[in-house]
């Protein structure tokens, strides 16, 4: 997973208390580089003053100058309102230099407070960044964030620019003109908006996101790379802004030929989480210096600063080719176009709410799956369906396969309760189950139970009683049982203190102070997919270069949940022999991003058919989806792995 690396000696630009413009705050700061120093543009935002009768702290444009990109000297004053069209503010700089003038694009505030429709794009024009020689309305409709390509492209200005910022679903765009004086011709603008769709590129992943250009494009060998502002969850409350890339092709920028998987930045450290408006970061600069690339950033809406990669193992990311059979790295796993493929029963009241978290396990030429379902007293229960072909449904019951039946899982106060993602394991003629157990008052406990397989395949539900196996006093959760004996030992992996456990124990019988214990095998890592939480996802599997492990993580960065691979040694599972750098799986589709629990994939189930892995997982912890991989390659790549450790 690549991240951006933040400047150690962040934020490298902040408000003057002694300038009445610039003393509340300093961000988005765009830099541009005119062959001696580097020129940062920035927005300031003054200490309130009285602008037509409204008392507004007002947005105007700075300028300061580096020699080395990083250390900024004495700020100026370069934009304030002049015309009606801005009067309440300029906000947002993006500075550009072609055909040796300065083209400074810029958000205009013609009301207070602003409706879209005083929401638009101007642009000042400069020969020196010291004066403005003209400036003029961009946009006649609701606009921001536009942002001018450094060089003609098939001899055509081109920018790039956010339509509809105020007026969801915003969309980037972009414009080519034959000559400047289009970029402010209303006529222009006229007949580009009557095809807004035909000029944007599709990149929002739900209705309930937002999206907005951030730095002026940059030109790679590759494409040109474009950083962008992504906002989840921006229509429906807990905002996260990420900063995100793509890559767009060198001589027809309508085509996106790469792009990043995940965020490369999320809010965390003290200056993105607190100031103007909290937890807030806004890619507004990027420049390559050297072999990285660096950019600019606003945080918090209070001060400027920088974070770094290296470019090339950025753009190695970012293509086709870099998620396919490379080293460390495999396809994303492809998701069933019907998914999901279990969904809330609205006339069966244990299961009207959220089905999802689904056991897997293929018996009689027949995927059973046991998921976990919700009703309206947020009781968890778990129901049964099954496919012929792992995909398609054709048997779901009416009732639930496994209800709560000890104190230990029953409700103690109004909330969530129950029993919790089930994995299954068969040993012998017996079907084992560990779940999760949760009275909604004390932390969660694995649980253990097991049923003949004759019975479960009739559905004759004769479970044995469940025992707890965890010790009281801690959350522990994300069990199952290993598919085999090892040394003549059961074994049991576990999630505790957010870490993926190994236990070999002689027996199965719990109490009395004996309780799962053993090592940690994998435990969070920073600066990755899984830098909160890592848990198993489904049990092992068996295959000839060692136990597969699916697994799930968490990220700090984005409070996302992914699904990743790594191989267990074939004799002794404790051993972690590779682990894939990237997840295998991500919560990009709409589904994935709309329930009980936006921005989650799952998975508690897989089985083997025919040469194809089918992972069973929860979506957004509302719905069974499914996704599959051919095994061959998704082994293969765990084995690159694994050699190039040795």
């Amino acid at each position: 997973m690549i991240i951006l690396n933040r400047f150690a000696n962040n934020p490298i630009l902040t408000p003057d208390r002694n300038e009445a413009w610039q003393k509340e705050a300093v961000f988005n700061g765009s830099v541009v580089f005119d062959g001696q120093e580097y020129h940062m543009l920035f927005r300031a935002q003054s200490s309130t003053q009285d602008i037509k009768g409204q008392q507004i702290e007002l947005s105007t444009i700075g300028h300061t100058v580096s020699q080395n990109r990083v250390e900024f000297g004495k700020s100026t004053q370069l934009i304030t309102p002049h015309f009606d069209w801005e009067a309440f503010g300029c906000e947002d700089p993006r500075v550009t230099r072609i055909d040796d003038k300065y083209y400074i694009f810029y958000t205009a505030l013609s009301r207070f407070p602003p409706d879209p429709s005083a929401i638009k794009v101007a642009v000042a024009v400069s020969q020196d960044l010291v004066s403005i020689k003209e400036r003029h309305l961009v946009t006649p409709f609701n606009a921001k964030a536009m942002a001018l390509f450094p060089r003609r492209i098939n001899g055509k200005l081109t920018a790039l620019l956010t339509a509809h910022t105020d007026m969801p679903p915003a969309k980037i765009c972009i414009a080519q003109f034959e000559k400047p004086e289009q970029m402010w011709d209303p006529r222009f603008w006229e007949a580009w908006y009557a095809d807004l769709d035909l000029h944007s590129l599709p990149l929002l992943r739900s209705a309930h996101d937002h999206i907005e250009v951030g730095a002026v494009p940059v030109e790679t060998k590759m494409g040109w790379l474009v950083l962008y502002c992504y906002i989840r969850n921006y229509q429906t409350g807990n905002k996260i802004f990420g900063i995100e890339a793509l890559l767009l092709d060198l001589e027809d920028p309508f085509q996106v030929i790469g792009k990043t998987q995940e965020p490369l930045l999320t809010p965390e450290t003290e200056y993105e989480r607190f100031g103007k408006i909290p937890d807030v970061i806004f890619p507004s600069g990027a420049l390559i210096h050297n072999s990285d690339l660096g950019v600019y950033y606003g945080a918090a809406d209070t001060s400027v600063c920088l974070a770094t990669v290296n470019l090339d193992r950025l753009l190695s990311t970012m293509t086709p080719h870099a998620h396919s059979h490379t080293f460390g790295r495999v396809s994303t796993v492809q998701r069933y176009a019907g998914n999901p493929i279990i969904a809330p029963i609205l006339e069966h009241t244990w299961e009207d709410r959220y089905t999802f978290n689904p056991a897997a396990i293929f018996l009689n030429k027949r995927v059973h799956i046991l998921y976990r379902a919700m009703g309206k007293h947020n009781t968890s229960v778990l129901g049964y369906a099954s496919s012929p072909d792992g995909i398609h449904i054709d048997e779901r019951l009416k009732s639930p396969a496994y209800m709560p039946r000890e104190e230990f899982e029953r409700k103690l106060k109004p909330g969530y309760s129950g029993c919790e993602d089930p994995r299954l394991t068969q040993l012998g003629d017996t079907l084992y189950m560990c779940y999760t157990a949760y009275d909604g008052v004390n932390p969660t406990r694995v649980t253990l139970t097991s049923i003949k397989l004759t019975d479960f395949i009739k559905h004759v539900w004769n479970w044995t009683r469940p025992e707890l196996i965890s010790p009281p006093g801690m959350n522990d959760k994300n069990a199952c049982l290993f598919p085999e004996k090892v040394k003549g030992k059961y074994v049991f992996f576990h999630r505790l203190h957010h870490s993926i456990w190994i236990d070999f124990v002689d027996d199965l019988n719990y109490g009395n102070g004996k309780w799962l214990n053993g090592e940690a095998i994998l435990k969070p890592m920073p600066n990755t997919w899984y830098s909160e939480k890592i848990g198993i996802g489904p049990p092992p599997i068996k295959t000839h270069a060692g136990w597969l492990l699916i697994l799930h993580g968490l990220s700090k960065q984005d409070h996302r949940y992914r699904l990743g691979a790594a191989l267990l040694n074939q004799d002794d599972p404790a051993i972690v022999e590779a682990m894939l750098e990237d997840p295998i799986l991500s919560p990009h589709a709409e589904y994935e991003n709309k329930g009980l629990r936006p921005g989650t994939v799952f998975a508690c189930g897989a089985v083997i058919l025919q040469d194809k892995l089918l992972i069973y997982y929860g979506a957004s912890d509302e719905t069974v989806c499914v996704a599959s991989i051919k095994l061959n390659d998704l082994i293969n790549n765990l084995v690159a792995v694994r050699a190039a450790k040795r």
